[in-house]
């Protein structure tokens, strides 16, 4: 099955909007409250500010935001056209040869078909002239983000208390590019 993965425009906000509302809801539903999940959806993927980040990974050689768009050929209907699944890498703020994987998320329907490995091979491929090494924050509890991260070849280097909840714990993961 092929699977486009392409610079992110500002056309597809609303699509990279709920692709994200329903995996977080895929991952986290038994971690958090769904209205946890809703405000944090509707918080950190505004449609303002994805349209914001978009503009500047167009202007930037060290920021990306990829999508990776259905096919007429997908095995699931509603994904043949449009986001399936998204990237978005910046610069680590406390190191200039470091990358932050700020999200990478495919729609729950499409877990498993290997989408989210394409956009991060992708994302990598971009950022490799750039950085030595990506890294990336995910609460420890979520086992599908986890699974896919170290089956991604990213080793956790360090466990600290997430912002989101006070008792949850996340994870930092590296990988060097």
């Amino acid at each position: 099955m092929s699977r486009d993965v392409r610079q992110a425009t500002a056309d597809d906000v609303d699509a990279i909007h709920e692709t994200a509302r329903r995996s977080w809801h895929a991952a986290y539903d038994e971690i958090l409250e769904a209205r946890r999940i809703d405000e944090i959806v509707d918080e950190w993927y505004a449609i303002s500010d994805l349209e914001s980040s978009i503009a500047n990974a167009s202007s930037r050689d060290d920021v990306v935001f990829l999508v990776a768009d259905g096919d007429a050929d997908a095995p699931i209907p509603r994904f043949e056209d449009g986001c399936i699944g998204f990237a978005h890498a910046i610069p680590w703020p406390e190191g200039t040869s470091v990358a932050f994987l700020v999200r990478v998320y495919v729609d729950p329907e499409a877990w498993g078909n290997g989408i989210g490995s394409r956009l991060l091979a992708t994302l990598e491929e971009k950022l490799a002239d750039r950085f030595d090494r990506i890294r990336l924050a995910v609460l420890a509890d979520n086992h599908v983000g986890v699974s896919f991260y170290e089956s991604s070849g990213f080793d956790r280097i360090e466990t600290r208390e997430s912002e989101l909840s006070e008792g949850l714990e996340e994870y930092v993961y590296q990988k060097p590019l």
